[in-house]
């Protein structure tokens, strides 16, 4: 979720972009701390991963042996994911694909499918419906993981009262699971340290769910 509103008339692909025309670097460059550790373990297959930004937890995906399919809405985030890729030396293993995904959503069944923060600065992003596509492209025997802020910054004083930022419940119940077919293997809220606009210090609550796809018969 970022501290950003987008402008009436401008587009999500606008907004993201000029987002990133910003700097050179919006990320920090490191993977997500829940991603490493929930991965980490995996045995390596085809991956997807939602919102890829600036490509840091792709790469370090291909880097463990995943063939990685990143999406993201801004083509600026993407160009610059795939020269992060090429100077890792994992360009060959990660597809970069340009999706609106509220419009269109990457073909395909994936052992692993991330959403990290997949939020936007609006409240008509159907985020609910894109995560039950997410569902519907796991691999029988793989990994949905869904981490986001389950609350605003420390810092903001004054939290817009019209963005409901879920609970691990919500976004389960919001994921029309079938029955019997899910296993949840992590469902919480976590409170993490993050600098705030001046460089100092703040907290977040955000939350994790991992879900298991059941084997036929498991």
């Amino acid at each position: 979720m970022q501290d950003h509103t987008i402008a009436p008339g401008r587009s999500h692909e606008e907004f993201w972009d000029s987002r990133y025309e910003v700097s050179e670097r919006i990320w920090s460059g490191n993977p997500n701390t829940v991603l490493v550790r929930e991965t980490t373990g995996l045995t390596p297959g085809r991956a997807l991963e939602l919102g890829c930004g600036e490509g840091a937890d792709a790469v370090w995906l291909a880097e463990r042996g995943w063939h990685v399919t990143a999406t993201d809405i801004s083509r600026v985030a993407l160009g610059r994911a795939a020269r992060h890729a090429a100077d890792a030396g994992v360009a060959d293993r990660i597809d970069w694909q340009w999706h609106d995904l509220t419009a269109t959503f990457p073909e395909g069944g994936f052992g692993l499918v991330s959403a990290q923060f997949l939020h936007a600065p609006t409240d008509d992003f159907p985020r609910a419906r894109i995560l039950r596509s997410a569902v519907a492209s796991v691999a029988p025997g793989g990994t949905l993981l869904i981490v986001g802020h389950a609350g605003f910054p420390s810092w903001e004083q004054n939290p817009p009262t019209h963005v409901h930022l879920p609970t691990p419940d919500e976004v389960l119940a919001s994921l029309e699971l079938p029955e019997g077919q899910w296993e949840v293997v992590l469902g919480e809220e976590y409170e993490r340290v993050q600098a705030g606009p001046d460089g100092e210090p703040g907290t977040r609550t955000d939350n994790v769910l991992r879900l298991h796809r059941r084997v036929l018969g498991e």
